[in-house]
């Protein structure tokens, strides 16, 4: 046994520095957090957003246009996956409970069919919303469309 090889017992030395324990500590008086300010009170929690008074980005930067809050976000779902998922999984009706199946959609999703693609195979199709130019193609090759 060397001096150099001397250790101390594990578990003896603590990982990190306690704080606000005197000022023989080091780390003493302030407790690290400096000289007066919101910052140094016991309880602060700073808001987000919050600059230190200075006017907030959010604030800043000017607002344009109009967002509604009542808008339907739709799904799309085009008519070569309605097609696509009919020949893979030899289906004759594509409901919305077989797209969620499948994982095109999810649950929660309100579904609307757009007419992009070509649609070979009599299908009944079911969703919330159907675009016109689906619902022509779709009744073209003798298929029905039913909205839920």
């Amino acid at each position: 046994m060397k001096l150099h090889t001397l250790k101390p017992a594990e578990g003896s030395i603590k990982s990190r520095k306690r704080i606000g324990r005197g000022t023989g500590s080091g780390r003493g008086g302030t407790s690290t957090r400096g000289h007066k300010g919101a910052k140094s009170r016991s309880g602060y929690k700073s808001k987000l957003g919050f600059e230190g008074g200075q006017m907030p980005l959010q604030r800043r930067v000017p607002k344009f246009g109009f967002k509604s809050l009542n808008k339907t976000i739709c799904k799309p779902i085009n008519l070569d996956a309605i097609q696509a998922l009919a020949t893979e999984f030899n289906l004759d009706t594509i409901s919305f409970d077989a797209m969620v199946e499948h994982g095109l959609v999810s649950k929660k999703d309100v579904v609307k069919v757009l007419g992009r693609g070509e649609l070979t195979a009599k299908l009944n199709v079911s969703a919330h919303l159907f675009s016109a130019s689906a619902i022509e193609a779709i009744e073209k090759v003798g298929g029905t469309v039913n909205k839920l």
